[in-house]
């Protein structure tokens, strides 16, 4: 088993403690919180053990999960590299590119693996169609949230579009060309529900909308390729997969075929592909053990990380 600590015991690292704790791939050593009245009621009410020196667990383990303050993030990770810890940080990577690429330099000098936690990489209805998910060249996102003060310390495109943008990348093998977007701040600082249209080089299209000041919680995508459209509910964890084939010659009565301007026949047909309940935050976190212990490449790279961090300050920029 490998010995993890996590840095960080607010809403997320208090689940990722209780998941360390109860996974049979980890030792949870303990953890360490900038704040040590929480740090010591966190331990008292759970049962954790809490280190007051950051130093002091991270030289305990080895592997270091870090659930802090996009802010904190590079520092924490820079400092757990240094002494040849595995990291997996939580999303957004970091708070800046340069900080980004700083940490690929690290995991390569330190030779250690590193994990970004876009989760949605685990739900299971993603991971249910993930690999129908082919050429697509038109992509539409909408991802609201209630209003919670909780993650307005970051425009909303950090705290939540980038996990879309994170999908997009995953299954669109281009370059992005260009960036249209819009974003406005209603009750934060920053803004508060955007929009972005991405423009990659092999001519797929993604609009993206984020909004975090929402009457109702949606989280779907929608896939547009050649013959096929593919929808993910990520909050219903749900799917909707349609497909089009070259029509049978003899059309059955319940056959649904449409025919085009050419007088091509196609027929409509729909797939149910199975979806396998998990808890993707520990699928997240037990794949990066594994891709430790097997040295494997993690499911989501600090280069991916990295990535969907850049196309998101571009589109912060673009505002």
């Amino acid at each position: 088993m490998l010995k993890v600590g996590v840095l960080g015991a607010g809403h997320l690292g208090k689940i990722h403690l209780r998941l360390l704790n109860e996974s049979t791939k980890y030792e949870l050593i303990g953890f360490y919180d900038a704040d040590e009245i929480n740090g010591k009621n966190v331990a008292a009410e759970f049962g954790y053990t809490y280190f007051d020196n950051i130093n002091q667990l991270i030289k305990s383990v080895d592997v270091v999960d870090i659930v802090t303050p996009t802010l904190s993030h590079y520092k924490c990770a820079k400092k757990a590299m240094e002494q040849g810890k595995h990291v997996f940080l939580e999303k957004p990577i970091t708070n800046t590119l340069e900080e980004a690429n700083e940490l690929l330099l690290l995991e390569k000098k330190y030779r250690v693996k590193g994990q970004v936690g876009h989760v949605e990489r685990f739900n299971p209805a993603f991971k249910a169609v993930k690999e129908s998910i082919k050429d697509p060249m038109f992509i539409e996102t909408h991802r609201l949230a209630e209003f919670n003060p909780r993650g307005t310390d970051v425009p909303v495109v950090l705290d939540l579009m980038i996990h879309d943008i994170d999908a997009i990348l995953s299954v669109v093998s281009s370059d992005v060309k260009q960036i249209n977007a819009s974003g406005v701040s209603v009750i934060s600082k920053s803004p508060d529900i955007a929009n972005a249209r991405l423009e990659f080089e092999n001519g797929c299209v993604a609009n993206l909308t984020a909004s975090r000041i929402s009457l109702k919680n949606m989280r779907k995508s929608r896939f547009f390729q050649k013959d096929a459209y593919i929808s993910v509910d990520f909050l219903e964890k749900k799917v909707e997969v349609v497909k089009m084939k070259d029509a049978p010659e003899t059309i059955g009565d319940f056959d649904m075929v449409l025919q085009n301007a050419e007088g091509e026949k196609k027929q409509i047909y729909f797939e149910n592909p199975e979806i396998f309940e998990n808890n993707a935050i520990l699928d997240e976190l037990e794949t990066f053990a594994d891709a430790i212990n097997n040295d494997t490449v993690p499911v989501v790279t600090l280069e991916q990380g990295t990535a969907a961090l850049k196309v998101a300050l571009a589109i912060i920029e673009s505002f």
